[in-house]
């Protein structure tokens, strides 16, 4: 259903089902899956909100089936020639929240309200960023992890973490993962994986790849949470000194 304010130009693509209140704003550059919601006001590829931008440039945005957008949303159309932002399926996106130019955002992620992804942000499969959370470019959100309202993120936050403040790790995401269904012995691998990393001062990626190494966390999940300091570009958050070897039992 397309409300008769809506504008939705000429060259955009929308799947089966999608709804488009009024006043929306879905440019040419767009890709909708099926039984997307628009709500009013939202802008859905817009330009980037980059000085050097050429607006020549072809380049765009997909968001996933079923996902929901609501009032004030912005997701602006990657800078990279032919680059795509991503919004996955099955996310709501809450009022005033941004997606910034060449974001990756997965599946079942929410983003509550005004919080802020800068370019180039990627957000794992079931994360949740609470209202005002402001992430710096580059960086990357992983799988399951937490952030708390209004926190400011500077660095990359593992798998399964929960973040608060300024690039501080507040322990384990540990309710969502039993919400997952997650038998005992993989939770418990997860925690002794997050003490392996944290619990002690040190090179994270060097930690975390001596933990990998050692064959005690075979889990697909303990794996995904070592495995990701492999990667990345700006560092990995940590908890205050007197937190972290006690983190993973303070979230239970």
């Amino acid at each position: 259903m397309i409300h008769p304010t809506a504008i939705i130009e000429d060259g955009a693509t929308l799947g089966a089902g999608c709804i488009v209140h009024a006043h929306a704003h879905i440019t040419r550059h767009c890709v909708l899956g099926d039984a997307v919601v628009v709500h009013p006001f939202a802008v859905i590829g817009g330009d980037p909100q980059d000085l050097g931008f050429d607006t020549a440039r072809a380049s765009g945005v997909t968001v996933g089936a079923r996902t929901v957008l609501r009032e004030y949303v912005t997701i602006n159309r990657a800078t990279r020639p032919g680059g795509v932002t991503r919004v996955g399926s099955d996310c709501f996106l809450m009022a005033s929240s941004h997606v910034a130019h060449d974001g990756q955002v997965g599946n079942n992620v929410i983003l509550a309200n005004a919080a802020l992804l800068a370019g180039h942000v990627e957000v794992g499969d079931r994360a949740f960023l609470g209202g005002g959370a402001g992430i710096h470019q580059f960086c990357r959100i992983g799988e399951g992890a937490m952030v708390s309202g209004l926190s400011r993120i500077t660095r990359d936050i593992a798998p399964f973490i929960m973040a608060a403040e300024r690039d501080e790790v507040a322990g384990l995401n540990v309710v969502g993962l039993r919400r997952r269904g997650l038998p005992p012995a993989t939770m418990t691998e997860i925690k002794g994986a997050y003490r392996d990393v944290f619990a002690s001062t040190g090179n994270l990626r060097v930690l975390a790849n001596k933990a990998l190494a050692s064959g005690a966390y075979p889990s697909a999940e303990a794996q995904t949470f070592l495995g990701f300091f492999a990667g990345g570009k700006r560092g990995f958050i940590r908890p205050r000194s007197d937190a972290a070897a006690s983190g993973a039992d303070a979230a239970t």
